[in-house]
């Protein structure tokens, strides 16, 4: 009888340890470098030929890639979305705008990478020899986050395509959702300090004008103060 038990025992083990393997847990691809179109660059031809670097997976699973391309910075209003197998893909778009783009890598498992950065580049209309500027870039602090401290510092960056160009910026802020007064007219810097209040919320844009005139109207951004 004890014998009978013993093998029982002995045979009943790799099924247990079989009972308790686990599946690898499915991990997101990397993310992808931008190549072409370079940051504001300004594109002669509205056929363009987009290019990022490959991602990798770390289970080694199947890569395809969501490119994304908008008219705003934010990308929140999206002119095109391709799906692509490599990592290029050619896309036409309208002439004499402003795009701004940036790729997924999504894995077969529908896990997706975090997105690349965003690029901007111009498709130039024919015979065009100004165009407007890019819409300016948030540094900080970021948007929708909460800062310690009464004195702020508001940063961003701009860019025109036309890189002979002088950008100076109108810089708005308040307490209004949708702010309406000017704090800097005309400044050449790309940062200011503004003094705030604790547990108020203020709201800020940055107007972009080239020194022919052209003027982008900046995205409002907003911060908490702790």
């Amino acid at each position: 009888m004890r014998k009978v038990i013993k093998k029982v025992a002995l045979f009943s083990l790799p099924l247990f340890v079989a009972c308790g393997s686990k599946e690898p847990v499915n991990e997101a691809p990397t993310v992808v470098n931008l190549v072409y179109p370079t940051q504001n660059l300004l594109c002669i031809d509205n056929s363009i030929s987009f290019d990022w670097s490959d991602a990798t997976d770390p289970n080694k699973d199947k890569v395809s890639y969501k490119v994304e391309i908008a008219k705003n910075r934010e990308l929140t209003n999206i002119a095109k979305t391709q799906t692509a197998n490599t990592s290029q893909a050619t896309i036409i778009l309208e002439k004499d705008v402003a795009y701004y783009w940036r790729v997924t890598a999504i894995d077969s498992k529908g896990k997706e990478s975090e997105p690349s950065s965003v690029f901007a580049f111009y498709t130039k209309a024919e015979g065009e020899s100004n165009i407007a500027p890019f819409t300016a870039e948030l540094v900080k602090p970021v948007d929708e986050s909460a800062v310690d401290g009464l004195a702020v510092t508001l940063e961003w960056k701009g860019a025109d395509s036309n890189t002979g160009d002088t950008l100076t910026y109108d810089v708005y802020f308040g307490e209004d959702a949708i702010p309406t007064t000017i704090k800097e007219e005309g400044i050449s810097v790309t940062s200011i300090q503004v003094t705030v209040e604790s547990g108020k919320t203020y709201y800020w844009k940055v107007n972009t004008i080239d020194n022919a005139g052209a003027k982008s109207i900046g995205q409002v951004w907003s911060f908490k103060v702790n």
